[in-house]
């Protein structure tokens, strides 16, 4: 599924407006968890950007876009022009990309303050997925991104703000596997792979 390209107080929106609702599992701030989903976006924040309250910032995001309902909100110091879009077998991701010049190790020391980066990665998949299967998705999402980054020569597993959002269809006989080798999980694990490691 394809985004429009919106601005919101001059900085570049991506938005994603189905026609009916999805079912979604997601890790962003505005919409995280897991449930029935109307909208997506990915807005473009300053790299100082000091609100602390993200969540309130996509609703007000999500209100001057005309959007109701619960949706999913994603911010991200890229300019989201630079999204990167891949189709596998169905599966449908859009990902962008900023590791900053300082990319963390997941099991690395905290570093105050943290470096700024966030790959933010929108996966819309073909069939439905049960929810233990989402779950085992967001890992594959994961595996894919470190993936990438270590096949560039990236000296970290991802950035501390990465977040996901994978959503399918509402209905229909939910497949039980999202592992990289399961028949979604794979497409989403190549897709993911290619968008990213095109921008390092």
């Amino acid at each position: 599924m394809t985004p429009e390209l919106a601005e919101v107080v001059g900085s570049p929106v991506l938005v994603w407006r189905p026609a009916t609702p999805w079912f979604a599992i997601s890790s962003g701030v505005l919409g995280g968890g897991m449930g029935e989903r109307h909208w997506v976006v990915n807005a473009t924040v300053a790299n100082q950007y000091a609100r602390l309250d993200p969540d309130r910032h996509l609703a007000e995001i999500a209100a001057a876009l005309g959007l109701v309902g619960p949706g999913i909100g994603l911010l991200t110091a890229v300019d989201v022009r630079e999204v990167e879009h891949r189709s596998d077998s169905g599966v449908q991701v859009s990902v962008t990309t900023g590791i900053g010049a300082h990319p963390t190790w997941a099991a690395g020391p905290a570093t105050f303050p943290e470096p700024v980066g966030t790959i933010n990665a929108v996966c819309w998949l073909p069939r439905r997925l049960s929810p233990a299967a989402l779950v085992n998705a967001v890992a594959t999402v994961a595996e894919a991104k470190a993936q990438a980054l270590f096949g560039a020569g990236v000296p970290g597993t991802g950035t501390p703000t990465d977040a996901t959002a994978l959503l399918c269809p509402l209905t229909g006989t939910p497949e039980p596997f999202g592992g990289p080798r399961s028949p979604v999980g794979g497409p989403l694990a190549r897709a993911v792979y290619s968008a990213i490691r095109t921008r390092l």
